[in-house]
């Protein structure tokens, strides 16, 4: 890449001179931090724990005796209630309100013990070596991640491997599985594997070598899944005093690397330095042991609420477009906030209303299925994974934060995930069930996420008029302007495909972030925003999108909203889409104006569910029908009068995972303006439907 475009990329969005001046001086200080970090490397993968004057003095049968007394004892740093005391109360509690789940979870950790087997994202049960784990090789291509330097690796190689993938794997958040079914069953079996592996991935990752050090990020999560994994083990005779050294120094060896390593910007922060910073927060409280410990747990809470206020937007969504990104966020934020209350770390009210506002919102795009619409990216990353949850699963978390916040309207179902168990305890669970359950949610707008919800009952559309994210950086966003997804009858019709993949094949990620895969207009094949085939996170800022009416009233919702996409020379042209809700007639129009001057391809299009059996009638209309629950969504076109096509597509809830579904498209070649109307209507099984299109045409 040539000096001109990495300016460029640097300084897209909204950068001002001052800020591009401290980015430069940034960027420079850290290349030579980089360098006293490359010659030092083997004195860091050598350097052990350093222990506060209080703790030095100990030997280690001491300090291993101090380890396995220090909880619950007053004034000891306290982990999540449900960890603390998993063998008395979370365990029996977990074998009475989970009983299929737990026998899965045994399952599960007999699979990692016996043939290092367990499941990867959305690939499915993956295996990782017969003798020992391959911590540094790609599971999808096989190809072995070399131990250079961290900084010199080319994570970008568009040959099958993914790091990202390879980093879910040393994440080690099965290492809390492996936990949980130790504390259950007390069988030695499981402790015996915790530390065997933890031996022969310090083997294989020597520190700042390799793919699992190229990323603070990686680093930090994988800490704070270690330190939750620590808690249970903590007791067993296989916690040896030369183990407890060893994993204190690998504890100090990961906080060491993020603080050399953060992932910050003076343009803009992302998910990757708030989860360095949580994790240094983490590491500070949990370790209060390490001579380090105070400072790191003091940066991490000033920059983590700092991050706070800088990524979470006044409406309470993430700032990153990406409800997948912000379900990571919002568990970040939450279970710091649960470990510093347990601690007696007093943070502000006003920092708990944002935390809030983020359950706010998190309801608020929830389909009647609770599975969220995935705008933007999603990588089905988790922090804790304590139940490893497919990347459009966020109900779990609002049942959270209705316990932790006594929120009745956060209660939208009677199920008690396992995460509230062991985040909260079993005074958690009770709290939870003393709740009433809230109402159903109506339409609600969130200006500043560009994000509306027109529901009523068990009819939900939500619009998009969201900009690519980050100030007009677009790392997650996707170009899904004035986009729509539907949800009717119990059913998702109309759906956003996901992600997909990153870095495995360009092709295809690029393809699920573009114009064609998402429930908009395209003009001329363009995307509306422009993308680079060889930068998978990088996107422009041309279509703005921004909204001229929203209302809600008794009869109907209302929502426009248009974008400059597609306003390039030499002919420039303007997309604008009303959505309205007609509330006694249950159905929504959907209205396209193209504005403009000059002879352009149209393409509009409807991106359906999988599963879903669609048809073309002859009347020009598109029945998608679910065979289960017998219901159908009917799109009728007005305005147009060419038939429908159906486009192979593919849709996907969980990263590295898709099937099959297919886009309703009318295509056609016209000339500017025209405007083209859809009425939206759901048919449940046993409604008349000719008293419903009857409505519509009236």
């Amino acid at each position: 890449m040539s000096i001109i475009s990495k300016i460029k990329r640097m300084l897209r969005g909204e950068v001002d001179a001052r800020t591009a001046a401290l980015e430069v001086k940034s960027r420079w200080r850290k290349s030579q931090e980089l360098k006293s970090e490359r010659v030092q490397l083997d004195e860091l993968d050598r350097q052990p724990a350093r222990l506060g004057p209080q703790f030095a003095k100990l030997s280690p049968a001491e300090l291993l005796a101090h380890f396995r007394s220090r909880k619950p004892v007053k004034g000891s740093p306290q982990f999540f209630p449900g960890f603390t005391g998993a063998a008395k109360v979370t365990s029996p509690l977990q074998r009475e309100l989970y009983p299929r789940e737990t026998e899965a979870l045994l399952r599960q950790a007999a699979r990692i013990v016996d043939a290092h087997c367990w499941p990867l994202l959305g690939f499915g049960e993956k295996c990782f070596g017969a003798e020992q784990v391959n911590w540094c090789r790609d599971p999808l291509s096989g190809f072995d991640w070399p131990a250079d330097f961290h900084a010199d690796l080319n994570l970008i190689r568009n040959d099958g491997s993914d790091a990202r993938v390879v980093w879910e794997l040393n994440r080690l958040a099965h290492l809390i599985t492996l936990g949980r079914a130790y504390s259950i069953t007390n069988d030695e079996k499981f402790s015996e594997e915790f530390f065997s592996q933890l031996a022969g991935w310090r083997a294989q990752n020597p520190v700042g070598r390799g793919i699992n050090w190229n990323c603070a990020m990686e680093a930090a999560l994988r800490a704070m899944n270690l330190l939750a994994a620590f808690e249970l083990f903590v007791r067993s005779p296989a916690l040896t005093e030369t183990a407890l050294l060893e994993l204190l120094q690998m504890f100090e060896q990961h906080g060491a690397h993020i603080k050399r390593n953060l992932e910050f910007s003076e343009i803009a922060t992302s998910n990757h330095y708030l989860a360095d910073v949580t994790g240094l927060l983490w590491l500070g409280v949990m370790l209060p042991e390490l001579e380090v410990a105070s400072a790191w747990r003091e940066f991490g809470l000033r920059e983590l609420l700092q991050e706070l206020e800088k990524q979470t937007l006044p409406d309470g969504a993430d700032y990153e477009a990406s409800t997948g990104y912000h379900r990571l966020k919002l568990e970040l934020y939450l279970y710091s906030f649960v470990l510093c209350h347990l601690n007696g770390i007093q943070i502000d009210e006003a920092h708990w209303n944002r935390l809030r506002g983020m359950f706010d919102y998190l309801r608020a795009y929830l389909r009647p299925d609770g599975r969220a619409p995935l705008i933007g990216d999603t990588d089905s990353g988790q922090a804790l994974p304590i139940v490893r949850r497919t990347g459009d699963d966020h109900e779990y978390l609002l049942t959270l934060g209705a316990a932790v916040f006594q929120e009745p309207r956060f209660k939208i179902a009677d199920q008690i995930p396992e995460e509230l168990l062991w985040i909260l305890g079993a005074h958690g669970v009770r709290d939870y069930r003393a709740l009433q359950a809230g109402e159903i949610p109506t339409s609600e707008g969130f200006a500043d996420a560009g994000i509306y919800v027109l529901r009523q009952d068990d009819l939900y559309l939500l619009f998009n008029a969201s900009d690519i994210g980050v100030k007009g950086r677009g790392s997650h966003g996707h170009n899904d302007a004035l986009s729509i997804e539907v949800s009717a009858c119990g059913t998702p019709f109309i759906v956003d495909p996901g992600t997909y993949l990153y870095t495995a094949d360009l092709d295809q990620r690029h393809l699920f972030r573009s114009t064609a895969y998402h429930s908009t207009v395209e003009i001329d094949r363009v995307e509306q925003n422009t993308t680079d085939p060889q930068a998978p996170f990088v996107m422009g800022n041309e279509a703005q999108p921004r909204v001229l009416k929203w209302e809600r009233g008794a009869e109907k919702d209302v929502v426009i909203a248009e974008h400059s996409g597609y306003e390039r020379p030499p002919a420039p042209a303007t997309h604008r889409r009303t959505v309205t809700l007609i509330k006694k007639n249950r159905f929504w129009v959907v209205t396209d104006d193209i504005s403009g001057q000059g002879n352009y391809e149209l393409a509009f299009r409807f991106h359906l569910a999988p599963g879903l059996e669609t048809v073309v009638r002859s009347d020009g209309s598109v029945e998608a029908c679910d065979k289960i629950s017998g219901a159908r969504l009917l799109i009728i076109p007005s305005g147009i009068k060419i038939q429908a096509a159906l486009e192979d597509r593919f849709s996907s809830r969980d990263y590295g995972a898709r099937s099959p579904s297919v886009s309703v498209c009318w295509r056609l070649r016209t000339t500017l303006p025209i405007k083209a109307s859809f009425g939206i209507v759901p048919v449940a099984r046993d409604e008349d439907e000719r008293q419903r299109t009857g409505l519509f045409s009236t």
